[in-house]
């Protein structure tokens, strides 16, 4: 998907950089992926969910949408654009339709959803940076800007003509992250904006915070430790226990910045410690084509149609400190003796071989699903109850 170091630079540039590029209308529907007025709107999708429990039995789990939900959700979409050049068009193909479906469109059942499409520096422009041949204006100060100033675009309309007091939750994943990262540093910290703020969900990134502290580059925004917290931050990067980062890893640390570590926030148990992982599972490919093959869900059986699979009890995780790295360690539970899967896709692989460095990367927001919805129905109900 997207480097945090890459993530956080692609967003960044500087506030005065400027492009020659005219500023999207936020004001026209067609310039958002998801926005409840929204007739086509990409948030209105399919979740249905077989749940295979260990024993290889199956129930099917429905879902809908609340159109009355009580606060609102805003979301940045990770490196996904196929587009050619580094900066990606405003026109939805089926690479951002098929990430709001597997990071956002689930929120939906406790938010109303806000996604804005954005002028996003594309996967294959960074591809083209991975393999040393970057493409004319990879290095642009100004090109790098355009996203981050799309984004601002978004949310300024947002909160002037849609927000209404309503609070919000802000969520990320990689790119996404550092884009909000970068907003919420500059518009809503300390901001009067904050009192808006129900949570930040910043996945698959690495948000710096004071070596054991809980804030850091947020001045007034903590990270979270309980579902009744408003106001704070979830932040995780995900790894195995069998595949912990290596020395080059991508994620799970704070470079260039002393005192400074990576947060990590387990979404399974917000207080510390274990938790299980309430997963929803791509039945399909995952959020990129890089993931490795999937064994089946159950032995003998032939695989569900829905879209999605849950897996109860297969998945546990924690946030651990190791050899310098601070990250979401997942542990699959695996049994031998029961018909269930024994393992789940997401690694990146390439060359028929797992990437360790990117970690479960790719599914950083399926892997903790359930649990990030019900956190946020609870934040919902904490932050109504405060106002």
């Amino acid at each position: 998907m997207f480097a945090v170091s890459t993530a956080l630079a692609l967003a960044g540039g500087t506030a005065s950089a400027q492009t020659a590029l005219p500023k999207n209308d936020y004001a026209r529907p067609e310039t958002w992926l998801c926005r409840p007025d929204k007739t086509a709107d990409a948030c209105a999708v399919d979740l249905t969910t077989t749940v295979v429990r260990a024993d290889g039995t199956e129930t099917v789990e429905a879902f809908k949408a609340d159109p009355k939900a009580p606060i609102d959700c805003f979301y940045v979409y990770p490196t996904v654009s196929m587009d050619p050049g580094v900066v990606s068009d405003m026109t939805a193909g089926p690479e951002e339709l098929n990430v709001v479906k597997q990071q956002l469109a689930r929120f939906g059942a406790k938010c109303r959803i806000y996604a804005p499409l954005y002028r996003q520096f594309t996967l294959t422009g960074l591809r083209a940076m991975i393999l040393g041949q970057p493409l004319p204006g990879s290095n642009d100060p100004a090109v790098r800007q355009v996203g981050y100033n799309d984004v601002v675009d978004a949310w300024t309309y947002y909160i002037a003509h849609e927000n209404k007091g309503r609070g919000v939750v802000l969520i990320g994943h990689s790119q996404g992250s550092g884009v909000l990262t970068r907003l919420i540093a500059a518009e809503i910290d300390g901001k009067p904006a904050q009192k808006l703020l129900v949570s930040a969900l910043l996945l698959g990134t690495r948000l710096p915070v004071t070596e054991g502290k809980d804030t850091g580059l947020f001045k007034s925004i903590p990270t979270c430790h309980s579902a009744s917290q408003t106001g704070c931050a979830i932040a995780y990067a995900t790894f195995r226990d069998t595949v912990p980062p290596p020395a080059n890893s991508r994620f799970g640390r704070v470079e260039g910045m002393p005192g400074m570590e990576a947060a990590c926030v387990n979404p399974a148990n917000l207080s510390g410690g274990s938790g299980e992982l309430k997963a929803y599972l791509s039945n399909g490919s995952e959020i990129a084509a890089s993931s490795g093959p999937r064994p089946p869900w159950v032995q003998g059986k032939p695989d569900p149609k829905t879209p999605f699979v849950s897996v109860p009890g297969l998945l546990t995780a924690q946030c651990v400190s190791k050899n310098g790295f601070n990250y979401l360690e997942a542990h699959v539970n695996a049994d031998p003796a029961d018909p269930r899967t024994d393992d789940i896709a997401g690694d990146v692989v390439t060359g028929g071989k797992v990437s360790a460095d990117w970690g479960l990367h790719l599914i950083d927001a399926n892997i903790a699903m359930g649990n990030l919805v019900d956190v946020v129905g609870e934040e919902a109900k904490a932050w109504l109850a405060k106002r």
